[in-house]
């Protein structure tokens, strides 16, 4: 990570760093990419890469949700964005700016329960009132490494296989987050910025592939803005060997989907089009997000993808 040039909470750069490091433990694919851009002289070291933004998913229930979740980020110091609807996937979502440009965004969604099944919204809740007030009201939110712990600690108890399969049926964000609760669901490499030949999506998805790393093709392997500047792109999640209950005091073990890595290009604006690359910085690029490119991006942990991800890994 980038280091910052101005004054940011010190606890802010502890739980960013925390995210970071488990994220890596658990998803193959980002030391993958790493080492390949590493291996073909894209980057030196790994630390070089810009994280354009961090993602996280939630549960739209009352002491949940982005509105107990932004309270992290905002008391470090990030600034409440443009919200987004995805009516088909029944979420909503809104993206944080940073503190500090060298910092990555955030962008927090959020599904709505209530227009879920009466089915579905009872086995969601059947967890979900375990939380009884908002847990983030009790954090001491200076204190970088109880947050830290906080984000990777269970919220309710572990599933049961039969309400995970359940959920997935009818909304596979519910099924994963039900999971994996506020697991970092991806990161993002920044790809203007690298050499050329590895500075637009379309080249650093052919780099990708000639790795052996599988894309999500849901709307095309490049998700375009219709402004056409903001193009990206994500790896496939991978599946992981997560541990259930039975529902009788046992547990067992299923393969779900874990998480993945994005890419982003952010074409420079019109108005600063005369400016030399050495010149440029992150206000002269697009900004935001858009919700038509997000939508497929979700699907980088949904079934159309692991499964033909994982039918390919067993040719």
């Amino acid at each position: 990570m980038a280091q910052p040039t101005t004054s940011v909470h010190p606890a802010l750069i502890t739980v960013l760093d925390g995210l970071m490091r488990r994220y890596k433990e658990r998803v193959p694919d980002v030391n993958g990419v790493i080492d390949a851009m590493i291996r073909e002289g894209v980057i030196a070291q790994g630390d070089e890469i810009e994280n354009d933004h961090i993602a996280f998913r939630t549960m739209g229930v009352p002491q949940l949700g982005i509105q107990s979740f932004e309270k992290i980020f905002l008391h470090y110091g990030y600034t409440k964005r443009e919200p987004y609807k995805f009516a088909a996937k029944k979420l909503d979502a809104f993206w944080y700016a940073p503190p500090d440009p060298a910092l990555p965004r955030i962008f927090v969604s959020e599904l709505r329960v209530g227009d879920l099944s009466e089915e579905a919204q009872s086995i969601i809740r059947s967890y979900t009132d375990e939380v009884t007030s908002d847990p983030v009201d009790s954090l001491n939110l200076d204190d970088g490494v109880a947050v830290d712990a906080f984000l990777h600690q269970p919220l309710w108890r572990t599933p049961t296989v039969a309400d995970y399969d359940r959920l997935q049926e009818e909304s596979e964000y519910a099924a994963w987050v039900i999971y994996n609760r506020y697991y970092l669901n991806h990161f993002t490499v920044t790809i203007h910025n690298l050499p050329e030949g590895y500075n637009t999506c379309d080249s650093f998805n052919a780099f990708l592939e000639r790795n052996g790393f599988k894309l999500n093709d849901a709307g095309g392997k490049v998700k375009v803005s219709p402004d056409g500047a903001l193009l990206q792109s994500s790896t496939v999640a991978e599946m992981v060997d997560a541990t259930f209950s039975d529902g009788n005091g046992g547990t067992v073990t299923k393969r779900i989907s874990g998480s993945y890595v994005e890419f982003a290009e952010r074409r420079v604006l019109p108005e600063f089009a005369h400016l030399a690359a050495s010149e440029l910085k992150r206000e002269h690029r697009r900004e935001g997000f858009e919700a038509n490119n997000a939508d497929k991006i979700f699907e980088s942990t949904y079934s159309t993808q692991t499964v033909r991800r994982e039918e390919e890994v067993a040719m």
